[in-house]
């Protein structure tokens, strides 16, 4: 006789009651599922490349560039972000405040939190990316640290519209009471004071005067602050622009117009140094950039070159290199040559860039295919000018 219990194990089960379901049955599900939010995913993007992806990219544009923001930065306090390599350029071509609303700074930090959205960004739009070649050219600008933002340099002086130019002007010690400390014993008189002294400019410069190379002011030759370029004999005032009217020691002075790497490349007399070939000066200026060599250190080691040849500067001078500049140089062998202004510097630099470079070959920092190069004498002329293995 069955029991009760034993009649219900025996008992089909009612249809109301739903049966647990097969492992086949869940992997399918899964599949499904997993199908529906990929086709979610694609549809999103589909949309969004035109809407939201779109207003997002907006956002996340750098200031400088225009394009998605690499390696941003954010500069404080006004707290505006650019590429990293943007912020550089920017302190590297005189920048001293924020790029975009030029509002007052001294830094620039890593922009991490932006750093992790724009990643997030990528994944989903890895098409905006910026190519390779532009974050290997971005990395060489920018390595990732923190960027001081030099303070606003001093204003130049306004110009006064209202001088007389037929007449001499003053010089900066002219006036008994000049903030530099020293009077001119033959002050020029004011032609706004003085009218019936003025000095008529027709006549030359005044005695004791001159006109400074770099602003053309008068300044007094016998100032202490006056200082006279030894290869084009002209003088300076070392008072109006800081740095640039002056005659500066030959290891000091900073050659006119080169600043750095970016100010070689786009300078054309570099190919006249290389009498056109063209090869050469891109292998050149690729070996300056990987070693970070800047154009005045390149300068004073053309400057200590010379200065250990038996005949010194004379060979330039004899080039008359320097009398292209102002038209007054003097040919004596035997006056000291220790002073010089940024122009003839300039000269110099390009005097000697190309020896420079032969010299540097040799020592060894080049790849082999390159340092085997054959110095050719034929210039643009040789056929294998546009041959690298050469």
């Amino acid at each position: 006789m069955t029991t009760s219990a034993s009649v219900s194990l025996l008992t089909p089960p009612l249809s109301g009651v739903k049966r647990r379901a097969s492992q086949d049955a869940i992997v399918e599900s899964s599949r499904k599922r997993l199908k529906e939010d990929v086709d979610d995913r694609d549809h999103v993007e589909a949309l969004g490349d035109t809407t939201f992806m779109q207003e997002l990219a907006d956002e996340l544009q750098c200031g400088c560039c225009a394009a998605l923001v690499y390696k941003p930065v954010l500069v404080l306090p006004c707290q505006h972000f650019f590429c990293g390599s943007c912020c550089v350029l920017w302190i590297r071509n005189g920048g001293t405040n924020c790029p975009s609303c030029r509002s007052v700074t001294s830094i620039a930090t890593p922009y991490r939190a932006l750093q992790g959205t724009l990643d997030t960004f990528l994944r989903w739009a890895p098409h905006r990316a910026r190519s390779e070649r532009e974050r290997q050219q971005a990395d060489e600008i920018y390595s990732g640290n923190n960027l001081r933002i030099p303070g606003p340099r001093e204003a130049s002086p306004e110009p006064n519209i209202n001088q007389n130019t037929d007449f001499a002007q003053p010089c900066p010690h002219c006036s008994p009471g000049n903030p530099y400390g020293w009077v001119c014993p033959q002050p020029i008189p004011d032609p706004n004071m003085d009218p019936d002294h003025a000095w008529l400019l027709d006549e030359g410069d005044p005695p004791g005067h001159a006109r400074c190379g770099n602003c053309e002011i008068m300044l007094a030759l016998r100032a202490p602050t006056t200082s006279k370029c030894d290869m084009c004999s002209v003088s300076f005032c070392g008072i109006n622009v800081q740095g640039r009217c002056v005659a500066a020691s030959l290891p000091a002075q900073q050659p006119h117009g080169l600043g750095d790497i970016g100010d070689l490349i786009e300078c054309s007399f570099i190919y006249d140094c290389f009498d056109g070939n063209n090869v050469e000066v891109e292998i050149m200026l690729d070996y300056l950039t990987a070693q970070r060599l800047t154009p005045k250190h390149i300068y004073r080691e053309i400057i200590a070159h010379t200065q250990s040849q038996p005949r010194g500067f004379r060979t330039l001078i004899g080039r008359n290199i320097f009398s292209e500049i102002h038209g007054a140089v003097d040919t004596d062998p035997d006056i000291p040559r220790s002073r010089i202004c940024r122009l003839c510097a300039a000269e110099v630099f390009f005097a000697g860039l190309k020896d420079w470079w032969v010299r540097e070959r040799q020592k060894g920092f080049l790849e082999p295919n390159v340092a085997n190069r054959k110095d050719c004498p034929h210039g643009e002329a040789c056929s294998h000018q546009k041959d690298f293995g050469v």
